[in-house]
């Protein structure tokens, strides 16, 4: 029998059976129409290749069409489509039940979660401007420069975001150096790739306080398309708001109100912050506020505020809510900011994407007056030199998903309840819920109650809690709440380790020390360290050989320094992070944490290497 690039035409005529769509010679013109495009002879293509050559021979115009009939196939381990599955693609366009995939209703979008069974859904402008933002944002980075621009009135983005470089870039964006971009995979990129790729994505979100606990690197190349919007919009929104601090913004001292301290002031999170702006202008536009912004008033007032002499009040005087809208968006596009927003979803109440459009107002334009010599004297004695430590500390806490999450530490744990739930996270049974106090807004004495309840727990876990009383937490003494958290996630990570051991024997410090040593020193490598507090650890060399340790030929030794400046170290660290996060290691700690040698932090980057390396062998001793 004749064969078509070593495919028997009995092949092609079983395929013709199968589908009775196509006839023979349909099945013989595909055949071909697929042996020109695969150009390497390898017979698979990939699914982007496909979906161009189907639009371009006719078969369908529509993206969504084609992506909702692929999802339909099962295809190879690879992801790719081979021969015969391009034939039932076509088959299955050719039935049209795919016509209206991902057909929008009343702004939403239906997608389809883990099976057919699952539904659930995503915003429309939502999907719609995120692309514009990630099209906005990594436009001329040539490492994606095949993806962008990515179509905004398709599901072309989910499949963009397969491989984790569109999410590693935007990460970098939104909080810049996050990501060693040299540890990514960025050519001939496989599954194991994608994979290390998207371990790196979602380990490095939780790096900067996404929550991420739902999602795994599968969910990222499978292009569930709920999670990877959800974490997306995370990931924009920590780039917006993290620049709404003190630091970044000094004139921000001008919202305190009366009777209110700095420290108070700075207790906010970034969104109430930015409310205090939005009502700081209207005050002083002498505006009657409203509490909705549906209406397009407010931000018509705000505008006019920021920019008297662009941006006027005529959009007060159209009665249409659509069109005053879009005339609202017109004076923000005078201003550069027309972005995030559209007039039905300003209209629609949207509250990310409002909460987007009023951010990058503030980012661009916060219109503040400067402070004097006596401000600035002020908020120079300010001091945030626990930051850092609480900031782990607290995103250690969110990755055990309490609820709320906590963005300030001191104060989002008074009422005992965040620690509570941290208790019982680390030690399944270790709260009696009968005894805590669990209604909002606690009076002084039942918050004292529930802290004390919780410091009664640490103490049986065997914590050092000297002289701390419930009233501490609830006061926000500082060191005494860095000191409880700490040891909590210490023992967080001991617990870890010692369900490794043969016979639940327990870890100690002086075995993670002894234990990254020998792997070091397994490796062929000669650095060591001596205890966490080792000062040579600052340049880095050391856990990146620990790094190769556990993962031979992980390291480009051609990238590492010697880390003798702080800014060769602070590469050498930054690098080790990123490689950590590529395998799968929760990681929290900052690149200067370990340049400054924190040990409590650098404690938990050995501690969790140790784990990742201890669950993938046997039982140690």
């Amino acid at each position: 029998l004749p064969f078509v690039n070593n495919l028997p035409t009995m092949n092609a005529m079983q395929l013709a059976k199968k589908f009775p769509q196509l006839s023979q010679q349909d099945v013989f013109d595909l055949i071909a129409r697929f042996n020109k495009i695969d150009l390497d002879g390898n017979g698979a293509l990939e699914q982007k290749e496909v979906v161009k050559a189907l639009q371009e021979i006719g078969e369908s115009n529509s993206y969504d069409e084609i992506r909702a009939s692929l999802k339909e196939i099962s295809l190879s381990s690879t992801g790719k489509v081979e021969i015969d599955e391009f034939v039932e693609l076509v088959a299955k366009l050719r039935e049209g039940r795919n016509k209206s995939a991902f057909a929008v209703n009343k702004h939403k979008i239906t997608v389809h979660g883990s099976s057919q069974n699952v539904s659930h859904t995503i915003n429309e402008d939502e999907r719609t401007e995120f692309t514009r933002h990630i099209n906005q944002a990594l436009s001329g980075d040539p490492d994606v420069k095949d993806k962008i621009p990515i179509d905004t009135n398709t599901m072309q983005l989910f499949d963009e975001c397969k491989d984790g470089l569109i999410l590693a870039k935007l990460i970098n964006d939104s909080v810049p150096d996050t990501i060693d971009e040299r540890v990514l995979n960025v050519k001939k990129i496989n599954k194991f790739k994608m994979t290390e790729n998207n371990n790196l994505v979602i380990f490095s979100a939780k790096g900067i306080g996404c929550n991420v606990v739902n999602i795994g690197s599968a969910d990222l190349i499978e292009g569930r398309e709920h999670l990877i919007l959800g974490l997306i919009w995370q990931i924009i929104k920590i780039g917006l708001l993290n620049k709404i601090d003190i630091k970044h913004h000094p004139e921000l001292y001008r919202l305190l109100e009366d009777d209110e301290t700095l420290d108070q002031f700075l207790k906010l999170p970034p969104d109430q912050i930015l409310l205090r702006w939005f009502n700081y202008h209207l005050k002083a536009a002498k505006w009657n506020r409203r509490k909705d912004i549906n209406d397009g008033e407010n931000y018509t007032v705000l505008l006019n505020q920021l920019s008297p002499d662009l941006c006027s009040r005529d959009p007060l005087k159209e009665p249409n809510l659509l069109e005053r809208a879009e005339k609202v968006l017109q004076n923000a596009e005078k201003l550069g900011c027309r972005k995030y927003l559209t007039p039905k979803a300003l209209v629609g109440g949207n509250p990310k994407l409002n909460l987007a459009f009023v951010a990058h107002l503030f980012n661009t334009h916060p219109c503040l007056d400067p402070l004097d010599e006596e401000e600035k004297a002020e908020l120079e004695e300010f001091d945030d030199s626990d930051d850092r430590e609480s900031r782990v500390f607290a995103l250690w806490l969110n990755s055990l998903d309490v609820t709320p999450a906590v963005n300030n530490l001191y104060e989002d744990l008074k009422d005992g309840l965040i620690l509570l739930q941290a208790f019982e996270k680390i030690k399944p049974g270790s709260v009696d819920w009968k005894k805590v106090n669990k209604s909002e807004n606690l009076s002084r004495f039942k918050q004292v109650e529930n802290t004390n309840y919780a410091i009664l727990i640490g103490k049986s876990l065997r914590f050092t809690l000297v002289n701390i009383q419930g009233a501490d937490i609830c006061d926000g003494t500082k060191t005494l709440v860095l000191g409880l958290v700490w040891q909590m996630m210490r023992i967080n990570i001991i617990q870890t380790l010692t369900s490794l051991s043969k016979g639940g024997r327990e870890i100690t410090d002086a075995d993670l020390v002894r234990w990254a040593n020998e792997t070091v020193k397994r490796d062929g490598k000669s650095t060591k360290m001596n205890s966490f507090k080792d000062p040579t650890l600052r340049n880095g060399l050391f856990l990146i050989d620990l790094l190769n340790g556990i993962r031979p030929g992980v390291v480009d030794y051609s990238l590492v320094t010697r880390g003798i400046s702080v800014d060769d170290a602070t590469l050498n660290a930054r690098y080790a992070i990123s490689i950590a996060r590529k395998i799968g290691a929760t990681i929290f700690l900052l690149p200067e944490d370990i340049v400054e040698v924190r040990p409590r932090l650098v404690l938990t980057f050995v501690g969790s290497l140790m784990s990742l390396d201890k669950a993938a062998t046997p039982r140690f001793d």
